[in-house]
């Protein structure tokens, strides 16, 4: 069983300077309408490079904690995929260059020690594959992440390589529906092919609906775009709460898990943006926009963001940013903004630029979500539609 929560680019000339470093104490103002943030774009960089300094295991792989207190000596592809989204957002930084791009690259080639081509449909097993690792379960939201770090690369570069295998994971993602009628609130994705889980999740469907929405987009072929629905429905009719925010998932006697994560309304928030630039129906606008305000106003703290974590939290800031890219609304990036400045003047180790969000190790998974708050913020707005 994996974990799922636990409480690069050339830059301008001398950003990361020791002084300019020094200078990033500060509360930074919104850049949101004029352009990049340097500020931004510094503390992204920053906190990417300690992911390399400290969590390297070699062959382009990452630890999955330091200090690593695991018995894998790599992470699972979770994290993994985590930090290769960072690297993809640091690429799309304004002048982030080829060195920001040839990071990317080489976070996206380590994805393939994860690939299982030897499944029907193929995809991207939970841990390291033989000879490196014992491999693992399949879970659909993982493969998902892949999927839309490999439509933002294609956005950025044209990477049709990139798209293929986004429409594999695709195919996956459609594999794991449930077509069992007899089941309490039948249909949606299973969240695992793990036989110790038969959890439908909004985290499985609601990405799996930006997936099949972008494809679409990119494609027009209206296959993605039935799943996409279909999978956005479910999420609608099975998983939303009287108070406007998903609950996380549903089992097969019906019980709801009804905690609500920061990322399960970023991801159905997206998909109502993706849904109406495919469609044209403003209900699906009108709902992403219902969900971004109910989701303001619950995760309205420090202590409340806390507990969701900085990689759920990084979710749902970039939904955020692909909604104000159709509907813009300042408050969307006041609040990352926010956050972003409490977590680099409070959680942040000056030292060594890792993120002490709890006791113990420091995590791959959250140390990659808040370098992406900080890269996001770093995008002039009108780049927000190549997020993904």
């Amino acid at each position: 069983m994996r974990r799922k929560i636990g409480i690069s680019t050339r830059l301008a000339a001398g950003v990361l300077a020791v002084a300019v470093l020094g200078s990033l104490n500060m509360t930074t103002a919104s850049a949101g309408e004029a352009g990049t943030d340097p500020t931004a774009a510094a503390r992204a960089r920053a906190s990417y490079d300690a992911i390399n300094k400290y969590f390297d295991a070699g062959k382009g792989l990452l630890l999955e904690e330091y200090p690593n207190t695991q018995s894998n000596p790599y992470s699972y592809v979770w994290p993994y995929s985590q930090a290769a989204i960072a690297a993809e957002d640091l690429a799309g930084v304004p002048g982030a260059g080829r060195k920001g791009s040839a990071e990317a690259d080489r976070r996206l080639a380590a994805y393939e020690f994860y690939w299982n081509a030897g499944t029907t449909p193929t995809g991207y097993d939970s841990y390291v594959r033989p000879p490196n690792g014992q491999g693992g379960d399949k879970f659909y939201d993982d493969n998902e992440w892949i999927g839309l770090n490999l439509i933002q690369r294609f956005k950025r570069t044209g990477d049709r390589a990139a798209l293929a295998r986004a429409k594999e994971i695709f195919t996956l993602v459609v594999h794991g529906w449930d077509t069992d009628p007899s089941h309490p609130c039948a249909g949606g994705v299973y969240w695992t092919q793990a036989p110790w889980s038969q959890d439908r999740n909004t985290v499985s469907n609601g990405p799996g609906a930006e997936l099949g929405a972008h494809l679409y987009l990119l494609t027009r072929d209206k296959s993605y775009l039935t799943w996409a629905q279909r999978m956005y429905q479910w999420a609608q009719d099975c998983m939303l709460a009287p108070n406007g925010l998903y609950w996380d998932h549903i089992d097969l006697a019906g019980n709801i898990e009804k905690t609500q994560w920061s990322y399960n309304q970023g991801v159905m928030l997206g998909a109502g943006v993706l849904l109406f630039k495919a469609t044209g129906n403003v209900q699906y606008l009108r709902d992403a926009k219902s969900v971004a305000s109910a989701s303001l106003a619950f995760y309205n703290t420090p202590e409340i963001l806390a507990k969701n974590g900085a990689a759920f939290n990084s979710i749902w800031f970039k939904n955020l940013l692909i909604l104000d890219s159709v509907a813009p609304d300042p408050r969307y990036r006041k609040a990352m903004q926010s956050y972003a400045d409490y977590n680099w003047n409070t959680t942040r180790d000056p030292a060594t630029n890792l993120y002490k969000f709890r006791e113990g190790s420091v995590e791959l998974l959250q140390q990659s979500g808040i370098t992406q708050v900080h890269a996001l913020l770093a995008w002039p707005r009108s780049q927000y539609h190549l997020l993904a």
